[in-house]
């Protein structure tokens, strides 16, 4: 396994049962977990093959626990690492060794629902689904919809900026927080945002939404909520081929028409998914699209002929349309348990998040299908299609010596082709510990020392999440150095002071 983190520091190390102590007076009661067995659970998050035990694992229940918690660590030069539900797909949740796990499952509560300005106040252990769940009855909803919406919290899906299947027309997590309120390493409280649709000066809230915990460590977030369209109509679209349903994707959004989703699946995720679930997918084909159109009745019926008429024109199987909500959801099912159901087909899958653009998806389908038989490595395809965000299952047995890293250099190889045909490392899982040492390949050296300065901004002494994003580790002070070439200062002619 090529997977490093930070080396852990031997005196933090030498004061565990002090730390311990301390942070027991800060959270009475059970919440502190202190024991190995007990903080077993915490050693991964959704990326399994990476483990490690954390120093000590703290859950806390009130803003002020965290204020106080972030302030102690800060004051003795301890790390943190902020949890949510730990279904993060890219190790955004890994501990560390000498550092403090800070768990948020306890900040559950939905604080305030507010139909009259469409937003929803909710603490960040809070599910996605449960939000839905706590405003349907009034007929809205909470868009951003992951296949884990039923355990993922919100707080988690601010750190890596979730998306899921209705992305593509309704945005991902940042298109649908309106506020923050998060506690700084320092233990300082700041709010930013609010049920207003947007502030003046930084937009510091866009920063926070995918910052990975970096930067701070939310303690309650206000979302948009949105009203249930009048209709919404799903279809499964089969081909012969992967490419072919790769470029009904591409004419479908050329043509104009936005879905409210565009969901794909390969052979091997539909056997697996319709074996788990039984919805009826075809199972006759390469490919398979799911196409959702939503909105008024005339609409809908307009849009789907136009949907007909351009899968038709890529070869298209079979098509069927749902002829109920009911059947509709069934089609949803099978996609949202694509993930677990791949579990049929191989011991261990690593699950990638690379996104393209959308005209590219032939190209970069045929050229996996080529790298799997170079590394000798199935692949599942399972993605949201419509934005271009690619999530290849690589199956994998990790019992099989070598295995593992055959897994990690066929993933890095796909991601370095999304880069290459001009799409970046992640879409919606975040960089975390996975992608971390491919950043260097969508960004150069400035670009990264850029990002690193306002990470030092908010955490001047790398105390929050260290070694995720960032492949190199470096100190505040030593971004801010003066860097001399040739014995000569950079841009000679501006005046110093």
């Amino acid at each position: 396994m090529s997977l490093r983190l930070p080396a852990a520091d031997e005196s933090v190390l030498a004061r565990r049962a002090q730390i311990i102590a301390d942070l027991s007076a800060i959270v009475p009661g059970e919440g502190v977990i202190s024991r190995e067995r007990e903080m077993r659970p915490y050693e991964s998050d959704g990326v399994t093959a990476y483990k490690q035990m954390p120093l000590v694992v703290v859950l806390p229940e009130t803003t002020a626990q965290v204020c106080r918690i972030l302030k102690y660590c800060h004051d003795t030069g301890v790390r943190v690492v902020p949890r949510g539900a730990g279904t993060s797909l890219s190790g955004g949740a890994l501990p560390l060794a000498d550092g403090v796990l800070l768990a948020m499952g306890k900040f559950n509560r939905i604080l305030d629902v507010d139909f009259a300005n469409r937003c929803v106040v909710v603490q960040p252990g809070v599910t996605n689904l449960g939000i839905t769940k706590a405003v349907e009855h009034e007929g809205f909803y909470y868009a951003p919809d992951p296949s884990s919406q039923i355990a993922c919290t919100i707080g988690g899906n601010v750190g890596e900026n979730s998306g899921g299947v209705h992305c593509l027309k309704y945005g991902l997590t940042t298109n649908n927080v309106l506020g923050v309120e998060l506690v700084l390493i320092t233990g300082e409280v700041v709010r930013l945002g609010g049920k207003h649709l947007d502030a003046g000066g930084l937009d510091l809230l866009a920063a926070v939404v995918g910052s990975e915990g970096l930067l701070g460590v939310v303690t309650e977030v206000t979302v948009r909520i949105l009203k249930k369209p009048d209709v919404a109509r799903a279809v499964l679209v089969g081909f012969p081929t992967s490419e072919d349903a790769g470029d009904c994707v591409a004419r479908i959004i050329g043509a104009g028409i936005i879905p409210a989703a565009i969901e794909m699946m390969d052979r091997d995720a539909i056997a697996a998914a319709e074996a788990f679930v039984n919805v009826g997918y075809p199972l006759d084909v390469e490919a398979l699209l799911i196409v959702e159109l939503d909105g008024p009745e005339a609409e809908c019926v307009h849009l789907l002929e136009e949907v007909r008429t351009i899968a038709a024109a890529c070869r298209a199987s079979t098509l069927r349309v749902s002829a109920s909500e009911e059947e509709r959801l069934g089609f949803w099912a099978g996609r949202k348990a694509a993930f677990p159901a791949v579990g049929r087909l191989s011991p261990d899958y690593l699950c990638m998040d690379g996104t393209i653009p959308r005209k590219q998806l032939p190209l970069v389908l045929s050229r996996m299908r080529d790298m799997s038989a170079q590394h000798g490595l199935r692949v599942a395809n399972v993605f949201h299609a419509g934005d271009g965000n690619l999530h290849p299952l690589i199956l994998y047995d990790a019992a099989l010596p070598g295995e593992m890293e055959k897994a990690e250099t066929f993933g890095s190889d796909i991601l370095r082709l999304c880069v290459e045909v001009g799409g970046v490392l992640t879409g919606e899982h975040g960089v975390g510990v996975e992608k971390r040492d491919l950043m260097p390949t969508m960004f150069n050296e400035v670009d990264l020392a850029q990002q690193q300065r306002l990470k030092c901004a908010f955490d001047d002494q790398g105390l929050l999440n260290p070694g995720k994003v960032f492949p190199v580790l470096r100190r505040c002070a030593e971004l801010g150095r003066m860097h001399v070439g040739g014995g000569a200062l950079p841009f000679p002619d501006l005046p110093r002071f």
